[in-house]
C-alpha cells in the first residue's frame, strides 16, 4: 500500500504546463449544455420525490431538508479543498494531496461508481418520461423486458 502524498506545490507545477491548462472561458454553447444537464439532473429528484411520496408520506419533506443540509456541507468542504489545493480537479486530486495515493485511488474508483449509478438513474427517469409521452401519443411501449422463460 502506497501512502505517499503529492504536495500542493507539485500539484500546481503539474498543471502549469501550457499543454495541460484548462481554458477559463464559457461560451453560449457551454451554458446551454450546463442548463440541459441541470434539467436532466432534476429528473432524479422528481422520480425520487414521487416514489418516496407514495411510500414515506410527510417525512419526505424532512428527508429533503436533511439532504439539502448535507449538500451544503459538502459544498463547503469542496470550497475549502479548492482554496487549499488551487488546481483543476475533483475529490481525487484533493484526496491525493491530503490523504495519499491509495486513498485517492479508492476515491477515484468511487467517483466512477457514483457517475455510473447516476447515469443509470437518469436513464431510467428519461425512459419513463419517454414511455409516458409515447403512451399519450397512442403508442404502447413495453416498460419491462422479460429475461429468460
Amino acid at each position: 500500500m502506497n501512502l505517499r502524498t503529492k504536495s500542493v506545490e507539485q500539484s500546481i507545477a503539474d498543471t502549469d504546463e501550457p499543454d495541460t491548462r484548462l481554458r477559463r472561458d464559457l461560451g453560449t454553447w457551454d451554458l446551454i449544455v450546463f442548463g440541459v444537464a441541470v434539467v436532466v439532473g432534476a429528473g432524479i429528484f422528481t422520480v425520487a420525490a414521487s416514489t418516496a411520496g407514495d411510500r414515506a408520506g410527510p417525512s419526505v419533506s424532512l428527508a429533503f431538508v436533511l439532504a439539502a443540509v448535507a449538500c451544503g456541507l459538502a459544498a463547503l468542504c469542496y470550497a475549502e479543498f479548492a482554496s487549499t489545493v488551487p488546481v483543476a480537479g475533483s475529490a481525487y486530486t484533493f484526496s491525493y494531496a491530503t490523504f495519499g495515493e491509495f486513498i485517492a485511488w479508492i476515491i477515484g474508483w468511487d467517483l466512477v461508481l457514483e457517475f455510473a449509478v447516476g447515469s443509470a438513474v437518469v436513464s431510467k427517469a428519461w425512459s419513463e418520461y419517454l414511455a409516458t409521452l409515447f403512451g399519450q401519443l397512442g403508442v404502447q411501449v413495453p416498460t419491462a423486458v422479460p429475461l429468460g422463460r
